[in-house]
């Protein structure tokens, strides 16, 4: 037999022996593994972006939730242009940045936009910043942002509207761990729930709530609802056009429900201020409350809704005397 139709037979019955192996796992079949990659301290999404990248400047994710698994506990996720980038969820501390392209979209139909839920034992600050992102739940969405647990939670720069599905909150803290919000320079509008409700639940350790040059406005419940042990200040804010209620405090399971409202306009709602239980108090300077239908303030259960003496109201008193510090 020629040399050359002796390799030829000879590869023939060498490949029939390698599917043979293979066949009863002698022989590992060859397949190529999916890329993994590490996480790193910065990552990037863009509208023309795939998940399956690894997330960089150059080869950027599609969505946050894509980008969240690659990216390091106290990283940062920054958006390359303006596109939609979905609903995510955040378990660790994490900053979201749209700034670089003004906002950054996010369309929420139908499910919360971001949830917060950092419980991880491990992750020693527990914080989360979500800054320059526009939420747009249209006309379905649960709530623009819903906070289950975290330290520290800032949203700064942001645009929250059509949280029109139930319970239909701009922002809904219900931590019962405590901690701090911090909302700075955000708009809430058009939800059909409250713009910010913070209502941990009974026991839970106390919330701060910081709210500054921010508009709340054209909400179908109460423009800020503060619940039990929350300790709140608002400064330099507009709450207008809200359908029931601009600022309404109660306490029903904890040491005291407070709210100060200082340099604000609060205004073309039912009724401007109510504090609806004992151990509420709601402390009002430099504002503007006027226009308020159903009226300026009113109290229930020993609450309390009083003015530094230094507002405008059209001539309308406040139902409780001045308290605190004059």
């Amino acid at each position: 037999m020629p040399a050359i139709n002796r390799s030829r037979s000879r590869l023939g019955l060498f490949a029939i022996e390698l599917a043979v192996a293979a066949a009863i796992g002698l022989v590992p079949l060859f397949v190529s593994p999916a890329p993994t990659y590490a996480q790193a301290s910065r990552t990037w999404v863009s509208g023309v972006g795939d998940d399956a990248n690894p997330c960089s400047r150059t080869a950027p994710c599609k969505t946050f939730a894509g980008a969240i698994s690659k990216t390091a506990k106290d990283g940062e996720i920054d958006a390359l242009d303006p596109a939609g980038f979905g609903a995510v969820t955040i378990t660790k501390s994490i900053t979201i940045d749209g700034s670089a392209t003004g906002v950054a979209g996010l369309l929420n139909a139908t499910v919360n936009g971001i949830i917060v839920n950092i419980t991880d034992v491990n992750d020693v600050r527990k914080a989360a910043t979500i800054r320059a992102v526009s939420i747009d739940g249209a006309g379905s969405g649960l709530d623009g942002i819903k906070i289950f647990a975290a330290t520290q939670v800032n949203v700064e720069n942001c645009f929250i509207t059509g949280q029109n599905g139930a319970p239909g909150n701009g922002i809904e803290d219900t931590r019962a761990g405590g901690g701090f919000l911090e909302v700075n320079n955000t708009t809430i509008t058009n939800c059909a729930g409250n713009g910010i409700s913070v209502n941990p639940s009974a026991g839970s350790t106390q919330i701060n709530v910081h709210i500054a040059e921010s508009r709340i406005q054209g909400n179908g419940a109460r423009g800020l609802f503060v619940g039990s042990n929350v300790k709140t200040t608002v400064f330099s804010s507009v709450c207008s056009q809200n359908s029931t209620e601009g600022i309404f405090a109660q306490n029903t399971a904890g040491a005291s429900t407070e709210v100060a409202v200082d340099h604000c306009v609060v205004s073309n709602t039912n009724i401007g201020f109510i504090a609806n239980t004992a151990s509420s108090t709601i402390r009002v300077s430099n504002t503007t409350a006027m226009n308020n239908g159903g009226g300026l303030a009113t109290i229930a259960a020993g609450g309390v809704v009083s003015s530094y003496g230094n507002n405008q109201t059209a001539g309308i008193g406040f139902p409780s005397a001045p308290t605190g510090q004059q």
